[in-house]
C-alpha cells in the first residue's frame, strides 16, 4: 500500500512538471516518542537567535621577551660543573655551572694587590706630609707621594670594578682576602631570576670564551601569544578585546586580553601582530605551541535562526525537517549569516513553526533509506 503511495506521488510530481506546475510532494518520516528518544532527536520551535561572529586568528606562544636571559660566562675557562639540564627549573642565584679561570684569578690577584698598594701608599702619604711639615723632608717627596695615593686608588677602583662586572659584590670583595688561593679560579653561573632552562650549550669540560652563552632562562610563569591579524581584518582588532586562546588540539583554553598591536605591517606575511599575556602557572602554554585565536566582533540579532544540528542537505537542498501530522517533513530553506552554533534563515522557516533543532541526521537517514525501499519510513 505505502510502495503504491509512493509511486502515485511520483507520478503526480512527473504530471505537475509536465503541467509547468512547481509543486513538489515531499517524502516523510515518521517516528514513534520511542524512537525519536532512541536517535536524540528534539523538537524546537522557529524563532529569533543572536549570532556571535567570531574571527578566528592563527598564532604561536612565545616567551616573554622581558623575562628572558641569555646566560654568558663573563670570563673564559674550562667548565668544571653542570649542574642543570634542559628544561630544569632554576631558582635566583641557584648555581647552574662552575667554571675555572685563569684569567678569573689574575683579576682577585690584582684587586689584592691594589689593596696593599693602597694601604702602602696611604701610610707613605701621611709620613711624607708630616715631615713636609715639620720642614724635615722636601715638598717634591710630599707631592710625589700625593701623586702616588691618587694612583693608587685609581688601581683599586678599576680592579673593583673589573670584579663587580663579573657579578661580585661589595661584601664578597672585603671577605676576599679571607678565602684560599685554591678558590681564585672558581666562577659561579648562576641564575638571574626563578624561571626554566629553555636552552643549554654547556658540557663538562669544555673550553669557553667570554661572549659564549651558555644557558638561556625563561620566567614561563606568564607568556605572551603572538597573534596574526591579515590586512582586511586589521578594522576589527584593537587594544582590549578580549580573545579565547586555545590549543590546535583543543586541550588547553584560555581567556585573554589584546595588549598591543604593531605598528606596522610584516612585510613578508603581511599581517600585523596582535599580542595577549597569559598567565602560565602550569606550563601549559610553551612556547613554539601553534594556537587560535578568536575574537568576538559583533553580535547579530535576526527574525529566525536554527542550530547547525538541525541542518542537513536533502536532495541537492538545505534544509530542515519540519513537524506535521503525517510525519517530519524536509523543507527547503535559504541560508544567511552563522556563527558557531546557530545559522539565520531568511525563507522556507516561520516563526512558530515546530521542526528538529537536534537528531536530523537520523531523519535524514531514515528518508533515505524509505527511498530505497521505494516508501515511507515508520
Amino acid at each position: 500500500e505505502h510502495t503504491e503511495h509512493v509511486h502515485r506521488e511520483e507520478d503526480e510530481h512527473e504530471h505537475n512538471e509536465h503541467d509547468g506546475h512547481e509543486h513538489e510532494e515531499e517524502g516523510f518520516v515518521r517516528m514513534s516518542p520511542e524512537e525519536l528518544r532512541e536517535f536524540g532527536v528534539e523538537v524546537g520551535r522557529a524563532g529569533p537567535g543572536r549570532l556571535r561572529i567570531y574571527l578566528e586568528l592563527p598564532g604561536e606562544v612565545r616567551a616573554n621577551p622581558d623575562r628572558l636571559a641569555h646566560i654568558v660566562s663573563r670570563v673564559p675557562g674550562i667548565v668544571r660543573e653542570v649542574r642543570k639540564n634542559l628544561g630544569d627549573r632554576v631558582r635566583a642565584g641557584e648555581v647552574m655551572a662552575v667554571i675555572d679561570s685563569r684569567n678569573l684569578a689574575d683579576a682577585k690577584s690584582r684587586f689584592l694587590a691594589a689593596r696593599e698598594r693602597l694601604k702602602l701608599a696611604e701610610a707613605n702619604f701621611k709620613r711624607e706630609k708630616r715631615l713636609w711639615e715639620r720642614k724635615i723632608s722636601p715638598e717634591k717627596e710630599y707631592l710625589r707621594a700625593k701623586k702616588e695615593l691618587a694612583e693608587a686608588r685609581i688601581e683599586l677602583r678599576a680592579s673593583e670594578q673589573r670584579l663587580h662586572a663579573l657579578g661580585f659584590s661589595d661584601e664578597y670583595l672585603r671577605e676576599l682576602p679571607e678565602h684560599p688561593e685554591t678558590s681564585f679560579t672558581r666562577y659561579e653561573i648562576t641564575a638571574p631570576f626563578d624561571g626554566t632552562v629553555v636552552e643549554k650549550h654547556v658540557t663538562m669540560g669544555e673550553a669557553i670564551k667570554d661572549d659564549t652563552t651558555i644557558f638561556v632562562v625563561a620566567d614561563l610563569s606568564s607568556v605572551w601569544i603572538n597573534l596574526n591579524v591579515y590586512q582586511n581584518d586589521i578594522p576589527l582588532v584593537h587594544v582590549g578585546q578580549e580573545v579565547v586562546i586555545s590549543t590546535k588540539d583543543g586541550v588547553a583554553e584560555e581567556s585573554g586580553r589584546i595588549t598591543y598591536i604593531s605598528p606596522t605591517v610584516d612585510e613578508r606575511t603581511r599581517t600585523v601582530t596582535a599580542r595577549v599575556e597569559l598567565p602560565n602557572p602550569d606550563g601549559i602554554w610553551k612556547p613554539g605551541l601553534f594556537v587560535t585565536g578568536r575574537i568576538l566582533v559583533d553580535t547579530v540579532d535576526v527574525d529566525v535562526a536554527v542550530p547547525r544540528t538541525a541542518l542537513q542537505v536533502v536532495e541537492g537542498k538545505m534544509s530542515v525537517f519540519v513537524k506535521t501530522e503525517e510525519g517530519f517533513v524536509p523543507t527547503p530553506v535559504v541560508t544567511g549569516r552563522k556563527d558557531e552554533h546557530l545559522v539565520e534563515i531568511l525563507s522556507g522557516l516561520s516563526p512558530g513553526t515546530e521542526y528538529v533543532t537536534k537528531g536530523a541526521f537520523a531523519l535524514k537517514a531514515e528518508l533515505s533509506k524509505a527511498e530505497f525501499s521505494g516508501g515511507h519510513a515508520h
